[in-house]
């Protein structure tokens, strides 16, 4: 049997080294209360949907850093700490529940000659959002920390894959090498007022005053902006709501228990120039929550928009890969 799971180990890692999808078995247990909040329940200011936790016997599974929706039917990517996507699909029972992270494939991270990327250095992916034309998913942007940069990827059938190619950012942001560089992106819907601009936040880059740096990417929403996060707390990933409000996931660790906040942005503003200072939607730490880096917003079956917080087990057995589902709640 260990031999068995040996050559199996073998074959996985010659997939990945090939860049070539490779099946990846996941199993989800039910997640069905948050801080003692049954499902349906407000916790602070969202309403718990449930989740999953996720685990797989593959070595190939683990260090989800960051989440996009890439089609319809809840078709998603995460990306991982050793340069992969992760794809697969969603699925939800007949009472829009989250059950289960299906048909999932694991693929490596390209460089923009077609290649893997030869160094753990540069594989570090943390941030992925989706690139839509005409209101069809056609590419995913990713950003990396440690080789700091951000590069698109084709979209084919919903699954990211191919040569990179690189987007310019700027030099002060490509001089970051480290794993405190930039560690949240997202684009912007077109609802908000800076429509298709790409945000990127770093994670302790700070300014003058001690906020977050960030950038925003775009033709006409060019330029720095700063975020104000919450005390102990840094920002980790980003999303934007349909309407243009910002919601930014934020983690910390207090005396060994991970602490994490989700914050939102009103749409007017997320602008360059600005210092973006969010209300607190969520807080939670210990049992509840773990190393929560990736957040993505997305329509459920029952058409509610949710908003998904993962976590990331940095492949250590003493962690775990959390996916948490909420909604906002319905404004009479």
């Amino acid at each position: 049997m260990r031999r068995v799971a040996a050559t199996l180990a073998v074959w996985l890692l010659a997939g990945i080294a090939q860049a070539q999808p490779v099946p990846v078995s996941v199993t989800a247990a039910p997640i069905d209360t948050f801080k003692d909040v049954p499902v349906g329940g407000q916790v602070d200011g969202l309403i718990w949907r449930g989740g999953v936790s996720l685990t797989s016997q593959q070595d190939t599974f683990g260090g989800l850093s960051g989440l996009a929706v890439t089609g319809p039917h809840q078709q998603v990517v995460f990306v991982t700490d050793r340069g992969s996507f992760i794809s697969g699909q969603l699925a939800y029972d007949d009472q829009a529940r989250l059950f289960g992270f299906i048909g999932v494939t694991a693929e490596a991270l390209q460089n923009s000659r077609g290649e893997v990327l030869p160094r753990q250095y540069a594989r570090d992916a943390e941030s992925v959002d989706t690139i839509y034309r005409n209101g069809e998913p056609i590419a995913v942007r990713v950003g990396f920390e440690h080789l700091t940069r951000v590069a698109d990827f084709a979209l084919v059938d919903g699954i990211p894959g191919g040569a990179a190619r690189e987007v310019s950012i700027p030099d002060w942001l490509t001089n970051l090498r480290t794993n405190q560089s930039l560690e949240s992106l997202c684009i912007a819907p077109p609802a908000s007022p800076i429509a298709g601009s790409t945000l990127l936040l770093t994670e302790d880059a700070r300014d003058e005053a001690g906020n977050q740096r960030g950038w925003f990417l775009g033709q006409n929403d060019v330029g720095p902006v700063s975020y104000r996060s919450s005390n102990r707390l840094v920002p980790t990933d980003c999303a934007f709501l349909p309407n243009g409000d910002l919601l930014v996931l934020e983690r910390g660790v207090s005396l060994l228990t991970f602490l994490m906040a989700v914050r939102r942005v009103p749409a007017a503003e997320v602008r360059p120039g600005n210092v973006m200072v969010g209300e607190v939607l969520l807080e939670a730490q210990g049992g509840d929550v773990d190393n929560m880096e990736a957040l993505a917003v997305h329509s459920a079956p029952d058409g509610e928009t949710r908003i998904l917080v993962g976590s990331d087990n940095n492949f250590n057995d003493w962690q775990r890969t959390l996916l948490l589902e909420f909604a906002l709640p319905t404004t009479p």
